[in-house]
């Protein structure tokens, strides 16, 4: 099991870092406001959506695989699934 650990940086912006086997992974994530009311049912802190939204992509691919640098949108491109399973998970 991963420990997902995700961190302020500023407006919107959120370090995220992931231990799994050993590994350490950094990730920066934005996630507007917009973006959690699209995804998230209401009173979801962004971080818990974030730690969600990894946990719903570790699932599908190691860390290593996951982008540097993303918008959380852009999970949706790859996994057509996420904002129907990531409110489930919510």
């Amino acid at each position: 099991m991963a420990k997902i650990e995700v961190a302020t940086t500023g407006t919107s912006t959120y370090r995220v870092t992931v231990e799994e086997r050993g590994r350490t992974t950094t990730h920066m994530v934005t996630a507007t406001t917009q973006d959690v009311a699209r995804y998230a049912p209401p009173g979801t802190s962004p971080e818990r959506l974030i730690e969600a939204s990894f946990e719903f992509l570790l699932e599908r691919e190691p860390a290593s695989s996951i982008l540097a640098t993303f918008a959380l949108p852009v999970i949706e491109r790859y996994f057509a699934e996420y904002p129907a399973e990531i409110r489930k998970r919510l």
